[in-house]
């Protein structure tokens, strides 16, 4: 049952913490979109509320297309072993854990094919074009120079095709990533199995497969399931349809997550 888009009913969550999960994407929802994607910060209070969540509830876990390295700096997780939140990176190709990170084994032999990619997308890309590297990945963000999305789909398209790397859109972005098959879906489906509610907040396309994974938990257990989108100018449109509570950019974010305190 769809719950008010405005007062969800957030009672399975306050009652029994121990058996629900709050799980969230980072950029865009957490934090603000920004042109040059290192400079990204969690808004102000949002890892707080985070690790105060993570004492509280059975499962807390931020699930990013980011690395754990930058997720985990950031999130004030990086080498601690006394936080319970477990960050996903790079769609689940990484995790970290109680300080621990964990890579995909089927994801190590595709380091060097990611690597040569990153080396000509550089080489060859338009002014105001950035390529990111994220060790196992790459995105080309073309958010401070839209007029050169077409170079960066074609340079993308024409990698995966002689590489076999997965092609995935995103927000004025392209990425390039194994293609091993995990997704924010398969990784939240995993975080979430076996409780009574759940919750994922997302922004993008990106974050449909855990939106799908919340669907699945609720037809087979029939859990208590939120799931929240955070509106901007470029969130999609099926996100913001299918979502059962809408909410304005990081600050709704936040101000979600602290109702479940």
């Amino acid at each position: 049952m769809r719950n008010d888009r405005t007062r969800p009913n957030l009672t399975p969550f306050t009652t029994s913490p121990r058996s629900s999960a709050i799980v969230t994407d980072f950029d865009g929802t957490l934090a603000t979109i920004v042109p040059n994607p290192a400079d990204a910060r969690a808004i102000d209070g949002a890892v707080d509320t985070l690790h105060e969540l993570a004492r509280r509830y059975g499962r807390v876990a931020v699930v990013s297309g980011r690395p754990v390295e930058f997720l985990g700096d950031r999130l004030g997780v990086a080498g601690r072993d006394d936080v319970g939140m477990i960050v996903s990176g790079l769609y689940g190709l990484e995790r970290l854990e109680r300080g621990h990170v964990m890579i995909h084994p089927s994801a190590l032999q595709w380091i060097d094919v990611v690597a040569d990619v990153v080396e000509r997308a550089e080489a060859g890309a338009p002014e105001g074009v950035r390529v990111e590297r994220k060790g196992l990945s790459m995105t080309i963000h073309v958010r401070e120079a839209p007029e050169h999305a077409g170079w960066a789909r074609s340079f993308a398209e024409g990698a995966a095709d002689a590489t076999g790397l997965a092609l995935h859109d995103a927000r004025m972005s392209y990425e390039l990533r194994p293609p091993v098959a995990i997704d924010k879906g398969t990784v939240v489906s995993e975080l979430i199995e076996g409780l009574d509610a759940a919750c994922f907040l997302g922004d993008d396309y990106g974050d449909l497969p855990a939106f799908d994974a919340l669907d699945r938990l609720e037809a087979d257990r029939g859990a208590h399931v939120i799931r929240v989108g955070v509106r901007s100018e470029e969130a999609p449109a099926e996100l913001i349809t299918r979502a059962d509570v809408l909410v304005d950019g990081p600050e709704g974010s936040l101000a979600f997550l602290r109702s479940l305190l």
